[in-house]
């Protein structure tokens, strides 16, 4: 459970991301939740961490990523950010290239990833996404369509389409492309348990697949997402 102060501050946090795209700073935060000084928002961010709703990132300015939303947020209609739109019917050729001073690049789509089960290895491209430049950072990108229901806790449905930036490396609590025994791939939050890996889901429905951490090679980690209506 969150004290009312946490849930003001995650509230707070989560809004001006949605709004702005960056998180507010420590000064907003002080003046936001009427605190007079920015060590008792320290403490509250720090409590924010340990419970996992927030990740601080090394290095950057404003350096705070939500990772989740308690139930109270997401019952008043919280989301993670989203893109809306969607994949078009008909994908433009893999050689499309962005559209000069329309702040997109094309990405390729390849294939689908379980949120559930894992399917098989996803290895081909399945057709490209249109996805605003400020979602893509350094490195390679891709994207996939979402199978399954085992991620909903974090708001990732069924038919969704995740932006992944490629990387073999992934830090605890980071939702990743999981490659299970080289054959299966799968959508989950990433921990590690000593000489194993834990690959959880968020729906309560799914059991945590606990693996041999020689089992489990990261192909990626979640980095956006976009959603057709």
């Amino acid at each position: 459970m969150l004290t009312r102060k946490q849930l003001d501050l995650l509230e707070f946090i989560h809004k001006r991301v949605q709004r702005d795209g960056v998180p507010p700073s420590f000064d907003e935060m002080k003046e936001a939740l009427d605190l007079r000084s920015k060590s008792g928002i320290h403490r509250l961010i720090t409590a924010l961490e340990e419970r996992g709703y927030i990740r601080r990132l090394a290095h950057k300015a404003r350096a705070l990523e939500i990772l989740r939303l308690p139930e109270a947020m997401a019952s008043k209609g919280f989301e993670p950010r989203v893109i809306e739109g969607g994949r078009p019917a008909d994908p433009p050729p893999p050689s499309a290239m962005p559209v000069e001073g329309a702040g997109a690049i094309d990405l390729p789509v390849m294939g689908r990833i379980a949120a559930g089960v894992p399917i098989a290895a996803i290895s081909e491209e399945a057709g490209r996404v249109s996805v605003p430049q400020s979602m893509i950072g350094r490195g390679a990108h891709y994207a996939l369509e979402v199978k399954g229901d085992s991620m909903i806790g974090m708001g990732i449905n069924d038919g969704d389409v995740v932006v992944i930036r490629e990387t073999s490396t992934a830090d605890d609590g980071d939702v990743v492309v999981a490659l299970v025994e080289d054959q299966e791939a799968t959508l989950k939050r990433f921990r590690r348990q000593g000489a194993q890996i834990a690959l959880e889901a968020a729906n309560p429905a799914y059991p945590t697949r606990i693996l041999p951490s020689e089992k489990v090679r990261v192909q990626g980690r979640l980095v956006g997402l976009i959603r057709g209506y």
